[in-house]
């Protein structure tokens, strides 16, 4: 037999087998497919019995996919109860072979859809395909998280970037280079990995201490959400939504490595002769004025270049974090940070974003869960030296 005779003869023994088992599943009108159409119907109504808050079904094996994000086809959407899951089963065997459910506990019927299961890393095609079919989200399945097929993750897939806002200076978390106009630190890698679990690109959007919740709550909207050293706070979550925190951070001091010894105390600092030096608008400076109400405080507009300055005497305290100190410790011999295990305050650094966004903030917290799971999250905090908690 030769090579194009035994590829004719495999291509037919195919065709011949999808015929077969398309005439068993119910793709003909014969009394066999309708009896197997019906016995699946049987179970999947079964199933659908003890899985009353929702579910997805790969019909062909009786078997819930763990992963993927499902979408439901129009043609069989408002079907329920066991009268028109025959017809759901039908086209779920002439198409995906998946079928949804779920219990409306309004009205007391169980409602199924064929539904198509889109890979999780392509959640573009996922909420274009649910658009067409006139559903309101995507449902991905490994993190049980509705996504609205038009909402702020749709807006951002189509344009293909985040839009992120960050300070650029604030060593190790996010620093611009003025040389090359090149972002790099710990939320800088953070943001790329959200954007990566969301599948697109990122394009950063210049801020600052003073002006970032006016930034972050801008109309026309300016950034899709802002990272880099940003404290979870009540305050802050009154106005905007903040993700679960990815970094310990609490409130500590940088001095002259001379000094070190001088300094062991907010009551050691809060004196009149001491000049402690904070960059405006954040926290920094709010824990200034309300912790060191004798020191002599100096504002200066960039945070980037107070630790040169408390080293060459032109201050003698910088208020900073204990994600910032080592950095600058590591880096000038001339600076110390005497309470780095002592701090002041104790928070979580996460990422900030306008009220509205609640799909956004769910995949954000997505992210840094699974960031957390696989051990991403701690190969960064290794990679800047920062403690992992």
């Amino acid at each position: 037999m030769s090579k194009k005779t035994r590829l004719t003869f495999l291509y037919l023994l195919l065709t011949l087998s999808c015929a077969a088992l398309f005439s068993s599943c119910g793709g003909s009108d014969n009394n066999t497919g309708n009896a197997t159409v019906s016995a699946i119907a049987d179970k999947v109504w079964a199933f659908s019995q003890n899985h009353p808050d929702g579910f997805t079904l790969d019909i062909r094996t009786m078997t819930e996919p763990q992963e993927g994000i499902a979408v439901s086809y129009a043609a069989t959407q408002n079907s329920h109860s066991r009268s028109q899951l025959n017809d759901v089963v039908s086209h779920a065997l002439q198409h995906d072979g998946y079928v949804g459910g779920w219990y409306n506990t309004d009205n007391q019927l169980y409602y199924f859809d064929s539904t198509r299961l889109f890979p999780e890393n392509d959640l573009k095609s996922a909420l274009l395909f649910g658009r067409e079919n006139g559903q309101n989200t995507a449902f991905i399945l490994s993190t049980h998280t509705e996504v609205p097929v038009s909402g702020s993750v749709a807006t951002i897939l189509e344009r293909g970037t985040l839009l992120v806002g960050t300070t650029g200076d604030y060593r190790p978390l996010s620093f611009l280079e003025p040389a090359t106009g090149e972002y790099w630190g710990f939320g800088i890698d953070v943001v790329q990995e959200i954007a990566r679990y969301i599948g697109v690109g990122v394009s950063f959007v210049k801020t600052s201490w003073p002006t970032l919740s006016a930034d972050v709550q801008a109309k026309p909207q300016i950034m899709d959400l802002a990272i880099g050293g940003i404290t979870i706070t009540d305050a802050r979550k009154e106005t905007m939504l903040m993700s679960e925190g990815y970094l310990a951070n609490g409130k500590t001091i940088l001095c002259r490595a001379d000094e070190a010894d001088r300094y062991q105390s907010l009551a050691d600092i809060d004196k009149p002769e001491v000049r402690v030096m904070v960059n405006p608008g954040g926290l920094n400076e709010k824990f200034a004025n309300e912790h060191l109400t004798h020191a002599t405080i100096i504002v200066h507009q960039k945070n980037e270049e107070i630790p040169s300055l408390i080293a060459e005497g032109q201050a003698d305290v910088m208020i900073t974090e204990i994600t910032e100190a080592p950095y600058y410790v590591k880096s000038d011999t001339r600076l110390a940070a005497p309470l780095l295990d002592r701090p002041f305050t104790h928070g979580r650094i996460g990422v900030l974003m306008p009220k509205g966004q609640d799909d956004l903030l769910q995949m954000v917290n997505n992210a840094i869960q699974q960031m957390k799971t696989d051990g991403t999250l701690r190969r960064l905090h290794e990679k800047y030296g920062l403690v992992y908690q």
